[in-house]
């Protein structure tokens, strides 16, 4: 556990960072890690464990990841599993606004699987960072055996939250991230919109990794996403959240999956939204259920009530006629206990409000999404992805009004690269400004989005797609580049 009031955890996870930080020879082994979390993750029903941290120091966060198969405990199981650091669940790299990342990437997967892809890469998902080398270029790919040294100079106007780093290597990005290959990323600086009572509360990550099991191994190849999946919370299974009565926690709830949906409740609990996406709403809103869709994270505020035990559960949820049915299924067990503390005051303002309502709209674009049944293909305005082929343009320091529709009778995601967009309206219904930011979200079959996005600091080509990985894998992705305002040509911050 991360908390601010029982410092002893905190201090093994910053522990752990120094010496990743202080220059040693590549990353611990998965037991060197954390020999207590690994054993711990053996059986179910022990408390939920934060991965270590990554923490950035004097403006500069530097690490080694490295990427292999190993076999390795996944919820209460040893697997054969694609690793970050040798480990399911790999260190949480934890940054502020203005930091530079400097992250050398080592691939040591092997040239013997080609089923999943041999080469690889990374991808810092929602982070407004340059799509240009050495930055978030996810078009290169990582040969095994080799080293890529990415450099990230994050904007000092970044918004605070949670993101995520996973693979992106085109037509492999599902495999390699079902099989492992994905954390989480903390942009520090939410709680300078807390209310000071609530500013050194307990915090934890709550990442939402599945997988399918084949044997002793995670199967990545090839995937349905109809079928039966082990889902795990920090890569425990069923793990324990413990909370006093009264008490107010944050949780960063984050899906670093493949494919899936959740439909996360908590019985007897609110789920008090500050942040999505990585970006802080306006006005915090209340849910008994949240969906959360491939990529989706939400920060929350959970506050408990009286002493006791509730579940915290995906509920049943299908995406469609041609999509998926996903199961009820048990997540985690929160055990509400100890003494009471006062309850705080969840606050009902929080972050700046930024509004793009009267922008000035210098281009407006239109996505369609259709797909094949056999074989199996999906498509953007009727193309299949082709890295070398640019499907839009758009210019830095302009904003735009994305028209996204999707003409199947399954649910899909939109996501963007590199800037984040405002959601003006879902099928007709404007949406609060308030709470209307994000990176990644859930369009219904049969529905449209309307969006305005400000392409700002960064130009370079980069792409838009689904984030049910399989279907960006075949197809549904699309290469936009971001060019300069004033020459039309690919100038701006590189990195």
């Amino acid at each position: 556990m991360r908390s601010f009031s029982k410092v002893a955890g905190f201090l093994v996870g910053l522990a752990l960072a120094v010496t990743w930080l202080s220059g040693c020879n590549g990353p611990p082994s998965e037991q060197a890690a954390s020999g207590a979390l690994s054993a711990g993750l053996q059986a179910r029903g022990t408390d939920l464990q934060d991965p270590p941290e990554v923490v950035s120091h004097h403006g500069v966060l530097r690490t080694t990841v490295v990427v292999e198969r190993r076999k390795v405990w996944v919820g209460d199981r040893r697997l054969w599993a694609l690793t970050y650091n040798g480990r399911y669940m790999p260190p949480t790299l934890r940054a502020r606004p203005g930091d530079r990342i400097e992250l050398a990437m080592v691939n040591r997967v092997g040239a013997k699987w080609q089923g999943i892809g041999a080469d690889t890469n990374v991808h810092v998902h929602g982070l407004h960072v340059s799509p240009r080398q050495p930055a978030d270029d996810i078009f290169i790919s990582i040969k095994p055996g080799t080293t890529y040294h990415y450099s990230y100079r994050l904007p000092r106007d970044l918004t605070p939250g949670t993101y995520w780093y996973h693979s992106h290597m085109d037509m492999y990005s599902a495999g390699q991230v079902a099989g492992g290959e994905s954390g989480l990323i903390v942009i520090d600086g939410l709680r300078k919109y807390l209310p000071p009572s609530l500013r050194h509360i307990t915090e934890h990550v709550v990442a939402l990794k599945d997988n399918q099991i084949q044997g002793d191994e995670i199967k990545i190849n090839p995937l349905s996403i109809q079928a039966k999946t082990n889902r795990t919370v920090n890569g425990q299974q069923n793990p324990v959240i413990r909370i006093r009565p009264g008490e107010t926690q944050l949780w960063r709830l984050a899906n670093i999956g493949a494919n899936i949906y959740y439909k996360l409740h908590l019985k007897g609990f609110t789920f008090h939204v500050i942040a999505q996406d990585g970006y802080p709403v306006h006005r915090v809103y209340s849910a008994k259920t949240l969906i959360v869709s491939a990529a989706a994270r939400y920060d929350v505020l959970v506050q408990a009530d009286r002493a006791g035990t509730a579940q915290l559960e995906t509920q049943p949820f299908n995406t469609g006629p041609a999509g998926n049915t996903f199961p009820q299924v048990n997540l985690a067990t929160v055990v509400t206990g100890g003494d009471p503390v006062d309850r705080a005051r969840i606050p009902s303002h929080f972050g700046p409000l930024v509004d793009l309502t009267h922008a000035n709209v210098a281009g407006r674009k239109t996505m369609v999404y259709t797909e094949q049944a056999s074989p199996a293909k999906y498509f953007i305005n009727g193309k299949y992805f082709d890295p070398n082929r640019v499907d839009f343009v758009s210019r830095l320091n302009t904003v735009e009004e994305w028209t996204v529709r999707n003409d199947t009778q399954e649910d899909h995601s939109f996501h963007v690269h590199t800037n984040q967009f405002q959601v003006m309206s879902l099928n007709g219904k404007a949406v609060d400004p308030a709470n209307s930011w994000h990176e990644t979200v859930n369009i219904l079959r049969g529905q449209k989005l309307v969006l305005r996005i400000r392409f700002s600091d960064f130009t370079g080509r980069t792409v838009v797609h689904c984030h049910i990985l399989n279907h960006e894998d075949m197809g549904m992705m699309s290469v936009l580049n971001i060019v300069d305002g004033h020459t039309g040509h690919g100038k701006g911050a590189e990195h």
